[in-house]
């Protein structure tokens, strides 16, 4: 288990990494095409740290709002107060703010910037249908983004997706409405690295989103991971998941955006009817790693 940990640590890391690499080539491509400059940069990078700090102050208020969640009265929700407080005693991080959605779509997400200003919502379904160690290997789960600072990860993720995507439809824009820098026509190696960068400022976006994803799958599993550190017992979250498999509704105030939050996709979960197996492009457009292969690692543990 602290093998996969450590594993999927790293791995996060190298795509953090692959985020700064391909936000440095896509303002390079910019200066290719449209010479920004040193200027361009300072603005380039100032719009990117300005959507850093409100995705960061702000992305638990949203998350929230969108998700019409209200705060979990400690008398009406007592056994999901009293097992948080334990989980989080057993995690060593603050109590977080604990909050209920009205939806019979069982389901669960963290947010929050930090363990200090954390928050999470669960759904009314999930409270219904769930035993005591099920809700709480869910819990367990939900706190463990808290303490790994998933949240914070992800923020930098939307950010770069963001970011990437206002520089992709910036480039296309002037692509169509103001043509090409007169001085790349002038000579064909100017005019290959030019398409090069168009070709760039295109992909850019679609790269983002892939990286994104699978972070957001590699995280999945080192919560559950870390969850079941917590509670020590596997077969809580692994119940807990195969119930969130077979039962398969959609959370009305879902969306794509705020997918990845939650502890197993709020949108169409349902199975194809032919039993096809979907194929690797299907795949990467994931926010969640298979249901199965998450109970089947669990209960191989």
């Amino acid at each position: 288990m602290y093998d996969e940990i450590s594993s999927n640590k790293r791995r996060t890391w190298l795509i953090l990494a692959g985020f700064g690499l391909l936000m440095a080539l896509l303002l390079a491509a910019f200066n290719v095409l449209l010479g920004i400059g040193a200027v361009g940069f300072v603005i380039a990078i100032a719009i990117a740290l300005g959507m850093s700090w409100s995705s960061y102050w702000y992305s638990d208020r949203i998350a929230l709002g969108v998700s019409r969640a209200k705060p979990a009265d400690p008398t009406e929700y007592a056994r999901y107060h009293n097992l948080v407080e334990g989980l989080c005693i057993a995690a060593g991080i603050p109590k977080p703010r604990l909050f209920i959605i009205d939806d019979p779509a069982p389901n669960a997400f963290a947010t929050g910037r930090n363990p200090a200003h954390a928050a999470v919502a669960v759904t009314t379904g999930l409270l219904a249908m769930m035993s005591r160690v099920e809700l709480e290997g869910v819990l367990a789960h939900e706190l463990s983004h808290v303490k790994n600072y998933d949240m914070l990860v992800g923020t930098v993720a939307v950010t770069a997706v963001g970011a990437a995507a206002l520089l992709g439809d910036i480039g296309l824009r002037w692509m169509v409405f103001g043509g090409r820098r007169r001085n790349n026509s002038d000579n064909s190696a100017g005019g290959v690295i030019a398409i090069a960068a168009v070709l760039l400022i295109v992909l850019a976006p679609i790269a983002a989103r892939l990286m994104q994803f699978a972070m957001s799958r590699r995280r999945e599993f080192l919560a559950d991971a870390s969850g079941v550190a917590l509670t020590r017992y596997p077969p809580g979250l692994a119940s807990a998941l195969e119930k969130l498999r077979d039962e398969g509704s959609v959370v009305r105030t879902s969306n794509r955006a705020m997918a990845q939050l939650w502890i197993e996709s709020p949108l169409d979960r349902a199975p194809d009817p032919e039993g096809k197996k979907r194929t690797w492009l299907n795949r990467a457009f994931d926010t969640h790693p298979p249901l199965e292969e998450r109970i089947d690692i669990l209960r191989a543990m």
